[in-house]
């Protein structure tokens, strides 16, 4: 696979504790101040957490796929909300 191709998360997991460019279609980020304004941006670095949820239980209740994308502020997803992932690219 070509660096920079962009791989489905049915396909193949990045490496537990990885952090990669997620796509997360229809990602809502509320921008800094109390206007409400907000942006769509889809792509977004995280860290795959493999197998998460069984050693964190979730406090909402959620019992889906163990995996999680643990973002960076408030941009924490749940497996299924990214739909994509790569490496970041070297600098």
């Amino acid at each position: 696979m070509a660096s920079g191709d962009w791989i489905p998360t049915e396909h193949r997991l990045p490496e537990d504790g990885t952090r990669v460019l997620c796509r997360v279609p229809g990602n809502v980020v509320y921008l800094p101040g109390k206007t409400g304004a907000m942006e769509v941006r889809e792509v977004v670095i995280m860290r795959f957490a493999r197998d998460f949820f069984l050693t964190n239980p979730s406090r909402t209740g959620y019992e889906g796929v163990p995996h999680f994308w643990l973002g960076e502020g408030t941009s924490n997803r749940f497996f299924a909300e990214v739909s994509h992932w790569m490496e970041l690219p070297s600098v």
